[in-house]
């Protein structure tokens, strides 16, 4: 399998553990959607979704509230 070239700066623990902080920092702006890298997410005790998918959960928002209009005639 090829691999591509880690570069030094990314491969250092001490940038890692700062880019993930001021990830965590983005993460608590309203609306904003800081998105992590798996071993970001690992590093952090996240596991790994299985549930809906983003869109899955959006479309049944719209299904549910379709649902609540036929049931109010």
């Amino acid at each position: 399998m090829n691999r591509p070239p880690i570069d030094a700066e990314t491969n250092n623990p001490d940038i890692q553990e700062q880019v993930i902080q001021e990830k965590l920092l983005d993460a608590e702006i309203p609306g904003f959607q800081a998105e992590f890298d798996p071993l970001e997410a690992e590093r952090l005790g996240a596991f790994k979704e299985d549930a809906l998918t983003e869109q899955d959960a959006l479309d049944s928002t719209i299904d549910h509230a379709t649902e609540v209009e036929d049931e109010r005639g």
